[in-house]
């Protein structure tokens, strides 16, 4: 019986991948594998115009138009939901998911863990997750992150070039491979495991803690700094596009601005903020850093 599902939205292929290695574990006749897909499907590679266009109505967290929906069974006696950020929010078809009823349904009452991949930042994001999915009745009880693990800025440039050309390769043959590295794309199967023997024991309590106890996941600080102050800006961009933006040349006129005011900020501000912040708050604010990442690093939802 197939009382697992399974759902996830994959845009380049990656997060295919990493749920593909986080089933092994598992019998696959008690999994539901459940790919979605927007009505009007997203191009990759993206152009930049279209890429950052996105950006208002994700952080919004405004529902899209979702391919019709078709689960097996009523109720399930675990969801596994795997999805990527987008503008430190998540992607909007998983957003338009986790809204729409019919999934909402299936998660009241039910033990759900996410599955997330991305650059470095999903702290703003897993918190948006976190609440639909308590609205929901649903109950998260684990969260794995899987992230590209170099340097900030030298993430955001391969990202760049693996969304805006489609090619996981190494930018000018200097720079990395963009994404979550094959070895921790590999390591979702211990992931899998782990959630496997909770699963069969019925026993969610101590499950992040297992996750943790790998030793695979963490937040660095600077990515902690940057996503306290990032999302507010984001949700101010988002807010002044959708109220001035009323015309299809207006809005590509904004749009431009945030595109130009974000790679500023990037590869300009953020560096020269992070530095000060490491020299000037960090060494006296060790504890508050260290609930923090605790609180981010756990399940629980802020009341």
């Amino acid at each position: 019986m197939k009382n697992i599902l399974v759902v996830n939205y994959s845009q380049s292929g990656q997060l295919n991948e990493i749920i593909g290695q986080f089933l092994k574990p598992f019998a696959p006749e008690t999994v539901e594998r459940l790919e979605i897909f927007p009505e009007k499907p997203f191009a990759f590679p993206w152009t930049t115009d279209e890429f950052f266009d996105k950006m208002p109505e994700c952080v919004q967290e405004e529902p899209i138009a979702l391919q019709p929906l078709h689960f097996g069974a009523e109720r399930y006696d675990l969801i596994v939901i795997g999805y990527q950020p987008w503008f430190l929010s998540p992607s909007l078809p998983v957003t338009s998911l986790l809204k729409s009823p019919g999934f909402q349904a299936r998660l009241r009452g039910t033990p759900v863990v996410t599955v997330i991949a991305g650059r470095n930042m999903w702290l703003n994001s897993q918190e948006s997750v976190k609440k639909l999915i308590a609205d929901a009745g649903g109950r998260l009880v684990g969260n794995i992150p899987l992230m590209d693990r170099v340097s900030n800025l030298v993430s955001a440039v391969t990202i760049l070039h693996w969304m805006l050309t489609g090619r996981k390769d190494r930018k000018w043959g200097i720079f990395p491979k963009p994404g979550v590295s094959d070895e921790d794309i590999q390591s979702a199967a211990r992931f899998g495991a782990i959630v496997k023997k909770c699963y069969e024991s019925r026993e969610y309590a101590g499950l992040q803690k297992e996750i943790m106890a790998t030793g695979l996941i963490g937040i660095p600080t600077d990515i902690l700094f940057i996503e306290g102050r990032a999302k507010k800006l984001f949700r101010i961009w988002a807010n002044l596009i959708k109220t001035k933006g009323t015309t299809p040349e207006k809005r590509k006129r904004l749009v431009g601005f945030f595109k130009y005011y974000l790679l500023v900020a990037l590869f300009m501000v953020a560096p020269v903020l992070v530095t000060l912040y490491r020299l000037l708050v960090a060494p006296f604010t060790a504890n508050a850093i260290k609930k923090k990442k605790e609180y981010f690093c756990g399940v629980e939802t802020k009341l």
